[in-house]
C-alpha cells in the first residue's frame, strides 16, 4: 500500500507516504493518507504524528496522468475533494502533526506541509507550487503559511521553487539536517512533544486552530473553484496533456 502507519515509540504514530516513482498520489492515495491521519490522531495513545514518505522526495502532488486516463470529470473532482480531506486531516488532526520533508514538496505537498503544526527538513528539500504550469489553481492558501505574501505570489505566478533554508529563514521549516538525519530529528522533536500530557497538548492544538487567522478549508475550496472553471473552458486539459506528453 502507498500509505502505511508504524509506531516505533510509545506516543509517536509515523505515517510514510510510497508511492514511487514520486510520490504523486491517486485519488484512492489522497483519501487513504485523510484517513491514516486521523485515525492516528483518534488513537488516545497517540500524542503526535510524524508525516513522512519514502524515495525521491516527499510528495510531487496529484497523479495527473490518472486524471488524463479518465473521461469526464470524475478523477479531476476526486482528486480536488481527496486533497482537500488530506489537508484537512493534518489541519484538524487531534494531535499535532510534523512533516518531515525531503526532496521535491510540489502542489499537494505544499498543501500537507502548509497545514502541519512543524515542519523539518532534509538539506535537498525544495517546495513549489507548479499548478499554473498545469493549467490548475490551488495551495496557495497553504503556501502562504509558509512565506511572506509577496514571496508567495512570486513563486506562484512563476511556479518557481525555494529551499528548506530560505524556509528556515522565514521560520517556517523549524529544523533544516542532512538526509540521512531527516527522520531521527523529526522523531527528536516529535519525543519531546510525546513526552508532554496529551490531554494538554490535544487542547492546545485545538486552541492554536481556533484562533487561527485563516480559514483553511475555505480558502482552498474556494481556489480549486478556479480550478474547475479552468478545467470547463478546456484550458486545464490541455495543460495536463502538454505535461503527460512532455514526460512520455
Amino acid at each position: 500500500m502507498p500509505i502505511s502507519t508504524n509506531r516505533p515509540e510509545p506516543g509517536i504514530a509515523v505515517v510514510t507516504v510510497d508511492a514511487p516513482p514520486v510520490n504523486a498520489l491517486t485519488v484512492r492515495g489522497w483519501f487513504e493518507l485523510a484517513d491514516q491521519i486521523t485515525a492516528a490522531g483518534r488513537d488516545p495513545s497517540t500524542h503526535v504524528v510524524v508525516l513522512r514518505a519514502e524515495g525521491r522526495g516527499f510528495n510531487a502532488g496529484v497523479d495527473i496522468k490518472e486524471m488524463q486516463r479518465e473521461e469526464g470529470f470524475d478523477a479531476l473532482i476526486g482528486a480536488n475533494h481527496g486533497c482537500a480531506a488530506a489537508f484537512s486531516a493534518v489541519y484538524d488532526c487531534a494531535v499535532p502533526v510534523i512533516a518531515a520533508v525531503h526532496g521535491f514538496c510540489l502542489g499537494g505537498g505544499i498543501g500537507l506541509v502548509g497545514n502541519a503544526d512543524v515542519v523539518v527538513a532534509s538539506e535537498d528539500a525544495s517546495f513549489g507550487l507548479p499548478e499554473v504550469d498545469r493549467g490548475a489553481l490551488g495551495a496557495a492558501t497553504h503556501l502562504a503559511r509558509l512565506v511572506p505574501q509577496h514571496l508567495m505570489r512570486a513563486l506562484y505566478y512563476t511556479a518557481s521553487t525555494i529551499d528548506a533554508h530560505q524556509l528556515h529563514h522565514h521560520g517556517s521549516v523549524y529544523a533544516v539536517v542532512p538526509r540521512d538525519g531527516l527522520d531521527e530529528k523529526a522523531l527528536e522533536v516529535a519525543r519531546q512533544i510525546a513526552a508532554k500530557d496529551t490531554r494538554v497538548i490535544r487542547a492546545a492544538k485545538q486552541a492554536i486552530n481556533g484562533i487561527d487567522v485563516q480559514p483553511v478549508h475555505r480558502s482552498y475550496r474556494y481556489e480549486q473553484g478556479f480550478t474547475f472553471e479552468l478545467n470547463l473552458a478546456g484550458v486545464s486539459d490541455q495543460a495536463r496533456q502538454a505535461f503527460v506528453d512532455k514526460g512520455a
